[in-house]
This record gives C-alpha cells, sequence and structure tokens, in this order.
C-alpha cells in the first residue's frame, strides 16, 4: 500500500534535512540528515519513528550535524524477522556510523531508543563522545517487578507518576495476536497511549497521530516493534556484563520516570547529569520541546 506521509514529506519544513536509506548490518535503515558541526544521532521510541524529533531537530542543525534513525522495524527501516535484542539493533547504528565515516558522535536517545543507545555507548564506547538517555534506560532485572495488576485506585484516564501501571509492557509480549488485533486500527492503541501518558496530550496534533498510526499499521511493523520489548530477556542477561560508562551521560526524566533515573542512572554512568522535568509526561519532545532543547543543547555545547 502506497504511503499517504511519505519520508520526503515528514521533513518538507525541516530546512536543510535529506531522507536516505542505505544497507547496513544486513538491513536497511532510513534516517534524515541536516545541518554541519559535530554529528547527533537521534533515536526514536514506541510508537513514533524519526519524526518525534521534528520539535527539535531544525533547532539542533543550527549547531550540529543531526542524524535521525528509523530503528531496525520502524518506519522506513527493515522489519526483519530478528535481531530486536538492543545489543544487535546497536550494532545498525555503529555500522550507520561507520558507513557515514564518522569517527565520533553524540547520541540522543528516547524511550526504545535510549535502551538502543545505551547499548551502543556499551558495546562501542569509541564511537561515543556523549549520551543523552531521554525516559529510556537499558532493560536490566528491575523491568521484571512490574506489576501485572495495578495497585487499587492508581489506573485512570491519566498514568499515575507515583505508582505507574504500563500495561503494554505485557501485551507486547504476545506472539502472533496484536497483530491480528491492530492492523489498520493502530490509531486507537496510539490515541489512547498518548492521552494516558501525557500531561497534556493536546499538544500532540491529529496530523502526529495519523502519520505514526500509518507507521505501525502493517502486521510486520507490528511484529518488529512488539520484538523490541520481547528481547527484554536477553537486553537483561547483556546487561549483567556491562561495567559504568565513562563518556558524559545526561538523563531527562519526565514526571512518570525521574524516581527510577535517581536510583538507576547514577548505577549506568560514573559521569551524569540528571534533568527533571516534572510538569512533563513521557512524550517530551511533544509536551515540552523547550525544555528538551535547552538541556539538549546546554549538555552538548560544553567545551
Amino acid at each position: 500500500m502506497e504511503k499517504q506521509y511519505t519520508d520526503e514529506f515528514l521533513i518538507q519544513n525541516w530546512e536543510g534535512f535529506t531522507s536516505h536509506i542505505v544497507t547496513v548490518n544486513g538491513i536497511q535503515l532510513h534516517y534524515a540528515e541536516g545541518g554541519k558541526g559535530f554529528p547527533v544521532i537521534c533515536l526514536p521510541g514506541w510508537p513514533q519513528t524519526f519524526y518525534s524529533f521534528h520539535t527539535i531537530a531544525p533547532e539542533l542543525a543550527k549547531h550540529f550535524r543531526v542524524i535521525a534513525v528509523d530503528l531496525r522495524g520502524m518506519g522506513s527501516s527493515s522489519t526483519p524477522l530478528s535481531g530486536y535484542d538492543k545489543k544487535t539493533m546497536a550494532a545498525d547504528i555503529a555500522k550507520l556510523i561507520r558507513h557515514l565515516g564518522i569517527q565520533s558522535v553524540f547520541v540522543l536517545g528516547h524511550d526504545i531508543g535510549g535502551m538502543v543507545a545505551m547499548s551502543l555507548a556499551y558495546n562501542y564506547p569509541q564511537l561515543v563522545s556523549r549520551l543523552i538517555v531521554a525516559d529510556g534506560l537499558h532493560p536490566n532485572e528491575g523491568i521484571l517487578q512490574m506489576p501485572l495488576i495495578p495497585p487499587a485506585g492508581t489506573f485512570g484516564d491519566k498514568i499515575d507518576t507515583d505508582q505507574p501501571y504500563t500495561w503494554w509492557m505485557g501485551f507486547n509480549q504476545v506472539k502472533d495476536l496484536p497483530e491480528k488485533l491492530l492492523e489498520g486500527r493502530y490509531y486507537y492503541l496510539l490515541d489512547w497511549l498518548f492521552r494516558y501518558v501525557m500531561t497534556d496530550d493536546r499538544k500532540i496534533s491529529e496530523l502526529e497521530k495519523q502519520i505514526y498510526a500509518e507507521a505501525y499499521n502493517r502486521p510486520e511493523n507490528i511484529r518488529a516493534s512488539n520484538a523490541w520489548y520481547q528481547s527484554f530477556h536477553q537486553d537483561i542477561e547483556d546487561s549483567k556484563r556491562y561495567t559504568p560508562l565513562q563518556m558524559p551521560v545526561l538523563g531527562i526524566a519526565s514526571n512518570v520516570s525521574y524516581g527510577f533515573y535517581q536510583y538507576a542512572l547514577p548505577a549506568a554512568a560514573e559521569h551524569f547529569e540528571l534533568v527533571h522535568l516534572k510538569d512533563t509526561g513521557h512524550y517530551m519532545f511533544e509536551e515540552n520541546p523547550e525544555a528538551v532543547l535547552q538541556a539538549v543543547e546546554e549538555f552538548l555545547l560544553k567545551p
């Protein structure tokens, strides 16, 4: 089926950006690139695509060479049957960096993209000069303590920031069924999700929701994106072999993730800073792009 929202359409207002597809690590990866200067790799999360950086990428491109990537299984990138553990996905990005002839990068990851960004920093530290993880740290055994049933009185129209209930972590473990339920209907899931986890879901437009719904309406994209979650056990095993990161790390935490970041980030990095966006939900690039951009630029523009 022909796309209504092509990659070229999506970057039409990103001044100076171009869209590319290259073959690396045995798959095709799509990315949008613009700007000049030290390169910044931007890795998005679920259920979004490279387009989630549209609020900050054109501004970042005034100082940096910005490369916003569709991860394996996302957007216009390939949806292979395997390789959704974060170590393999990090290898995709490492090979993209080398394909582009880049020696060292800054990396900004959100949600699943933050997990891949951390894996990239763990496994290819020579490539990552500075790392930013926004509401997305590498899976560890703590994720296994997430509740199956929400505590009484905590599951409403908006996520409880003290006792968040993220039922989709379980739903996305299910194989085959989500594709049957959600093919052509993904809008209903993401419309509910944005409303639930954002403090002010009016900050995400109907157009944005339609763009992401189109990207995930196909069975192969539903399967692939769920595989990011189905690979958590392998990610946990990989995490047991990692030692704390040595490069500077910035954590940007929403009102939901701040408590987790407070104890998890010190264990993950020797040199870190933590910014708390206390009135902002998980989809911070839409809800509070000014604060995100300020935190990112202050961290990356340091001497």
